[in-house]
């Protein structure tokens, strides 16, 4: 039997997206166009395939079954037709969307764009956001190049990067009235502190951290950015626990002074995932390397090598 394989990438989308609409948009397809699609997919593999429900389609059996075969294939295609493949940074011109939080993307992100205008300046980058949920930033479904952040419980068709553990810092005004060249446990219970919702990981990791320590923290105003931070922190008597590379960043602000935290609060992990179809795609193998070579430029560290999800 000779077999479509034009049919196989929709039959991805479909499990990957779970509904017709979202498949269509991913594919570069009109809606009826897809639906005509599914229909001589269902006739070459002899099953049903999808459900209609509710809130969009659901796999049959046989779907379920089929999924990580046809992903392999395809995954395996990409590999032997895109590793023979040529890529000059100097001369592409590419857009890639990644998906930062909101640390990545203050500490890291303007490196990695100062490093692409020198090296690469067709390459472009198109930003989404990533807090928690990994579905939404479209790395799963691999509309996204990659995401860079707390990585937790990844599926199985990424592939995860460790890139650096980052440590903690307490920020202060210059002038603080009650805090001189060392912040104490006891000053540090009874100042007010400026709280960052995202990402939240990291925010969960924080509170972890003061809990494991027994140190309280009066939280006083929580913002949705580092951005703010240091304007809050500037005009009040206000304490920020940051990630060590961003007040780093704010050292260069005569108005703040940076402390190391009164007890040892531990690391994060900062890390990077990308879909398993792009593991040997040349352009995205060289972009992760620039970001790599960022994070040491940064650290002084090497990043870590990669490790595929368990499948």
């Amino acid at each position: 039997m000779r077999y479509d394989l034009n049919l196989l990438p929709i039959f991805v989308a479909l499990m990957e997206e779970r509904s017709v609409t979202r498949a269509a948009e991913r594919m570069g397809m009109t809606q009826p166009a897809l639906s005509n699609a599914l229909s001589r997919l269902r006739l070459m593999l002899q099953d049903q395939l999808f459900v209609r429900e509710r809130y969009g389609i659901q796999p049959t059996p046989i779907a379920l079954e089929l999924s990580p075969l046809i992903a392999e294939a395809l995954a395996q295609l990409d590999d032997a037709v895109l590793g023979q493949q040529a890529f000059d940074p100097a001369q592409a011109e590419r857009l890639f969307t990644i998906a930062p939080n909101g640390y990545v993307e203050f500490v890291l992100v303007p490196a990695i764009v100062a490093r692409l205008e020198k090296v690469a300046p067709g390459i472009k980058l198109r930003l989404t956001p990533f807090g928690n949920d990994l579905v939404e930033t479209g790395v799963v479904s691999g509309t996204t190049a990659l995401v860079l952040g707390r990585i937790v419980d990844p599926p199985d068709n990424l592939v995860v990067q460790h890139l650096m553990d980052e440590g903690l810092a307490c920020a202060v005004r210059a002038d603080h009235p009650g805090v001189g060249d060392v912040m104490t446990r006891e000053q540090f219970e009874t100042m007010k502190h400026v709280n960052i919702v995202p990402p939240g990981r990291m925010r969960a990791g924080l509170f972890q951290a003061l809990a494991q320590q027994q140190l309280k923290r009066d939280v006083a105003i929580s913002v949705t950015n580092f951005f703010a931070v240091a304007e809050m922190v500037a005009v009040t008597d206000y304490c920020a626990t940051l990630p060590s590379l961003i007040c780093r960043r704010l050292m260069h602000d005569p108005r703040l002074k940076i402390l190391p935290a009164p007890v040892d609060l531990g690391s994060f992990p900062v890390e990077m995932a990308w879909h398993v179809r792009y593991r040997h795609d040349p352009a995205h193998r060289w972009l992760r390397a620039l970001i790599g070579a960022v994070i040491t430029d940064l650290t002084g560290k090497a990043a870590a090598a990669t490790t595929p999800s368990p499948a």
